[in-house]
């Protein structure tokens, strides 16, 4: 997880001022601490290893060719991240445009990301620990993130990012669906696997109503199926770079079908606030 910070930044995404937590929900301060506990103990040498693993490589570029494409991010474009973990994803995407920030709660995760970035002399990625980014960003991209936030946070997230985009700058995002196939077969065939890669208080997101969120903050929001069976195989057997391609090349095969595609795994958000 991580958080950004005020000037321009993404602040207080652990606990927004307007929290107010509904029965049954877990205070956002103890989330918090459970994340960044999991976090690093997942950065302290297992995440290293399995991102550098053929199918996950494989992944990671095509979700940065993604996000260029998808965001219209290119050389003259700030790019602010948020969980940016070791920076695998960010590392791919700096060649690409004038700076880009990573943002994470994880000492752990963001050393790593800044030993990568000095070893492959990458010198337009900044990597922080925790909230503060400040600036104004062209682009904000969330992998994997925003199902980490708890509601009230979740909530107010378009609002934070109102604050640190450009005039028509586009937030990005991708977010495993509540009505995913993948994720019924899973928790019914391998729930313990399904658990190990699973943080205790993440959960699936609903696309539309996470569209909604965005669209009463005044962004102008598409969202579409990233995914089939792709990223969960490249989790799975990462070390299968055919297995994964072969995979993403039926996934693009199945989201040409409507009616398919409601049950695919992930979801890309895109919303656009204002106009340059």
């Amino acid at each position: 997880m991580s958080s950004g910070g005020e000037d321009g930044g993404v602040r207080e995404l652990r606990e927004p001022a307007e929290s107010r937590l509904q029965p049954g929900l877990t205070a956002p301060q103890d989330v918090l601490q459970r994340e960044l506990a999991y976090h690093e103990k997942l950065y302290s040498g297992f995440a290293q290893a399995h991102f550098a693993r053929p199918a996950v490589r494989a992944l990671r570029a095509h979700m940065a060719r993604r996000i260029l494409r998808m965001t219209g991010a290119g050389g003259g474009s700030r790019v602010l991240s948020l969980g940016c973990g070791i920076g695998d994803t960010e590392l791919l995407l700096a060649p690409h445009v004038r700076e880009i920030v990573g943002a994470d709660l994880s000492p752990a995760a963001i050393r790593q990301a800044r030993a990568d970035a000095q070893g492959l002399g990458i010198r337009n990625a900044r990597f922080e620990v925790g909230s503060e980014a400040p600036g104004r960003y062209d682009a904000v991209i969330a992998i994997f993130f925003l199902h980490h936030l708890p509601d009230a946070a979740l909530a107010a997230m378009p609002g934070k990012l109102r604050e640190c985009l450009e005039p028509g700058g586009v937030f990005y995002s991708l977010d495993p669906s509540r009505d995913r196939l993948s994720g019924v077969v899973g928790r019914k065939l391998i729930p313990g696997l399904m658990k190990k890669y699973q943080t205790p208080d993440e959960r699936e997101l609903e696309a539309a109503a996470t569209a909604g969120l965005f669209r009463r903050a005044g962004f102008d929001v598409r969202t579409e199926v990233y995914d089939f069976g792709s990223s969960p195989l490249a989790g799975l057997l990462p070390g299968w770079r055919f297995g994964y391609r072969a995979a993403r090349a039926l996934d693009n095969v199945l989201l040409k079908s409507a009616a398919l595609r409601r049950r695919g795994s992930n979801f890309e958000l895109l919303g656009r606030f204002g106009s340059r």
